[in-house]
């Protein structure tokens, strides 16, 4: 068994990062960054990023520091760009050309430091028609084909929050692609950009889709397939209370688990003929109608039907599971899902609440060796 090392961070304890303030997935990223031991200075714009969030509720700055720098004054790229001297890796998420409109772009920041892994975090990419345009994570998820996929047949399709396209399709591809070009610019001495689209990862995480199509095994539309809810034993169901439960009993072995708890009879043998599929949807929704939850809930306890009852946010934290695992986790009077994946010789850990913009100028001038930052334009 290994031990942890008594002191390190996270497995990227040691690396620095700075983080050109933004909203949405380029935060989580360096969020993920952060949680993951490096050191995440955030430079923060005087006036806020934009959507207005207290501050002290922006968990995706958590385990960060901030320093002010005005983009816009005359020294406010040269102070950029003192940090960038001394860092690993630069995030930023502004439209094509805007970083290098301030000085800050990946030509400038190479010269003063070659080995920078520069991660650009776009919804559009770096390039195509679409580049320059405004967008959000549901024009993204749209024209890729996966917002498509998602939602009932004969109703519009249903909007996934912004979890498939800002932070599945954007944030985790960005953080997949910034290791990598760390890992070369280790091995090789040589930094790179990162490219990181939404429109990119959203279609990249359809690739199974996309396969299943080419074979004849997935219909082109919502609410047909084996996965998207056109199954009834794949799907969500209504219970007595008004609450959810989940099944998930794809393979034969756990359908049959399912199918004797739940009590259903001469229908279940209705799951290996999809013509019937729409009277065992309708007997099993019957069937979940006539308990609650909770009554449902403990009726699959400890099975192996492939059956969860769908928690709320707030409830999710209280899942024996969940707390017993300690998947969420508390920090500052605030519940916060724990950072993620976790490591046997370099744990993480939510070290630091969320960073107030400009809180930690001393601190980083001093840590970085760059006293200028104290003297920055700021106003």
């Amino acid at each position: 068994m290994t031990v942890p090392h008594k002191g390190v961070r996270g497995p990227l304890d040691g690396v620095r990062v700075v983080e050109l303030a933004g909203i949405g997935p380029g935060p989580f990223a360096a969020m993920l960054l952060a949680d993951l031991g490096a050191d995440v200075v955030r430079v923060d714009r005087p006036g806020g990023a934009g959507l207005g969030i207290d501050p002290a509720y922006d968990l995706t700055n958590r385990n960060k520091r901030s320093v002010l720098v005005d983009l816009k004054a005359p020294d406010g790229p040269a102070r950029v760009l003192d940090l960038v001297e001394r860092a690993d890796v630069l995030v930023e998420g502004y439209r094509p050309g805007v970083a290098e409109r301030l000085g800050v772009g990946p030509e400038a920041c190479h010269a003063r430091n070659p080995r920078l892994v520069y991660g650009r975090m776009t919804g559009w990419g770096q390039d195509g028609p679409l580049a320059p345009r405004a967008g959000h994570d549901v024009a993204y998820i749209a024209v890729t084909g996966t917002l498509g996929m998602i939602g009932e047949p004969d109703e519009p399709p249903t909007v996934p929050a912004n979890l498939v396209g800002d932070y599945a399709g954007g944030s985790l591809y960005l953080v997949v692609g910034v290791l990598a070009a760390l890992h070369h610019a280790r091995a090789h001495g040589t930094g790179q950009v990162v490219d990181a689209a939404i429109v990119d990862g959203a279609a990249h995480l359809a690739t199974m889709i996309h396969g299943m199509l080419a074979a004849g095994g997935w219909q082109d539309h919502r609410g047909a397939n084996l996965l998207d809810g056109g199954c009834p034993f794949y799907g969500t169901y209504e219970t007595a209370d008004g609450g959810h439960m989940a099944v998930g009993a794809l393979e034969q072995r756990f359908y049959d688990e399912f199918a004797a708890l739940l009590g259903l009879a001469e229908a279940a043998d209705a799951r290996a003929d999809p013509a019937r599929w729409g009277e065992l949807r309708d007997a099993v929704a019957a069937r979940f109608k006539t308990r609650t939850r909770a009554e449902w809930t403990a009726v699959f306890e400890g099975s192996d039907a492939c059956v969860a009852p769908v928690l709320s946010l707030r409830e999710a934290p209280h899942h024996p599971h969940l707390a017993a695992r300690g998947t969420f986790t508390d920090h500052g009077g605030l519940t916060q899902p724990a950072p993620a994946p976790r490591f046997s010789a370099t744990p993480t850990a939510v070290r630091s609440g969320p960073a107030r913009p400009g809180a930690d100028t001393e601190g980083v001038a001093r840590d970085w060796d760059v006293p200028a930052l104290l003297d920055a334009g700021t106003t």
